[in-house]
Order: structure tokens, then sequence, then C-alpha cells
């Protein structure tokens, strides 16, 4: 399954396109919006996910500059009605079937976070509802979505002495349940790649702390039955 990451692309998704090579699968892990008021974000991003051509699936979850997802869920659901190639997760397992192999790939999407500033899908750190979001990812996940990074992966901020500020029940979480790919965003200086315990994490914000497009999507062959990657991108 060739599949590209993407994540944090802050109404500058335009700029990225040639830089999508096509395959079995697109995601994208939050942060569409700027603001995270105004609609026009939305179907900007939205027309421009629908009509992305080469890839079979398109899939995409909130994050926390998207407001409107938050406070406005019929609204936006109403919205999404109009593009039919691409599929929104929160809080849902989605599952690819493959008809050669009689298995089926399962990707669960969640915006959460723990709080940051005063922004959309905040949770307390290490809170009870935090922790309830978390046990509601399934233990057959092969790939997870969050908009946030888990603690000690992928999450560090330049400028703070490389501090980690990624969420603690979530990487307990990822421990327990030992997904084989782990994708999320949500903090631009810790964009990049690691392998630790079975699971490939990745940190797909192709924008930069100063919100530039420097950060290129990745782009990698998966072995479902190896759980090996091969980056082509």
């Amino acid at each position: 399954m060739r599949i590209t990451l993407i994540s944090d692309t802050h109404t500058r998704h335009d700029e990225i396109t040639q830089d999508l090579p096509g395959g079995d699968l697109l995601l994208h892990t939050g942060d569409i919006m700027n603001s995270g008021y105004s609609e026009g974000d939305i179907t900007s991003f939205c027309t421009w996910f629908n009509d992305i051509k080469g890839y079979d699936k398109k899939i995409f979850i909130a994050g926390n500059h998207d407001r409107l997802f938050e406070n406005a869920p019929e609204y936006v659901a109403n919205l999404l009605k109009d593009y039919p190639n691409i599929i929104y997760l929160q809080d849902e397992l989605f599952g690819i079937y493959d008809l050669d192999s009689d298995k089926t790939t399962n990707i669960y999407g969640s915006p959460w976070q723990p709080e940051f500033y005063d922004w959309a899908f905040n949770l307390p750190r290490n809170g009870i509802e935090l922790a309830a979001k978390w046990e509601a990812i399934p233990n057959n996940t092969d790939i997870l979505l969050t908009h946030g990074p888990s603690y000690g992966t992928v999450d560090t901020v330049k400028g703070r002495e490389w501090q980690s500020l990624g969420c603690e029940i979530l990487a307990q979480r990822i421990h327990q349940i030992q997904p084989k790919i782990h994708v999320c965003g949500h903090i631009h200086s810790g964009y990049g790649y690691e392998f630790k315990d079975g699971t490939h994490f990745f940190n797909a914000s192709v924008l930069d702390e100063r919100y530039k497009y420097t950060q290129k999507p990745m782009t990698f062959d998966w072995d479902k039955e190896t759980n090996t990657i091969e980056f082509v991108q």
C-alpha cells in the first residue's frame, strides 16, 4: 500500500499539490483552517482535497485550529456531503478491505489533544475525559490518526529546549494496542519519523513554526504483513 501523509496545511494546501505523487491512501491529520471560524477555509480545503487525483482513498481529521468542526458539527457534516471523494473521521473507525488478501486495514481518527491555549478539541491534560477518548480507540486499529502527538515521540518544540508537548495518556494507549502506524501533526517542529516498539510514528506537519511550507509530504510503501515501510518521497 502506497501512503502519503500531510498535516497542518492551515489554508496553504494549494502549495503542496505538486508534491503529492499519488497512491492508495492520502492522510491528513488536521488543522486545515486558520482561526477556525471561516466556512470558506473548509470549502476551499475540501474542494482541493476532493479533487486531488491519483489516490484511491483520501481521509482527514480535524485539529485544534478547526473550531467549526467542534462548535458546529452538524453544519460541517452537511457541508461535507458536497465532497463525495473524501472521508472525515471524528472518533471513528474506517476499514479498507483488500479483496486479494481478504483482510481489512482499520484506520481510526481522532482530533483531541491536551489543552493548548484556547483552541478546539482541547481536554485537560491527564484528565478522565481525555483518557476516555483514547480508551475508545479500538484494539484492532492498524493506522491511528490523531492531531496531536504522543508524549516523547515527534513532539518537540524548538525554542523551549526541545520540550516534549505530546500526550502521556495517548502514549500509554499506543503502547497497549500497538498500532502499526501512528500519524499526527500539531507540533510543527516535531515533523519527522521514528520507529519505536513496533509502531511507525510520523509527524506530518508540512508547515514550519513560521507557517511556511518547508516540510514536504512523506510518501512510502507499506507492507502490512511485515509492517515494513520504504520511503519513495
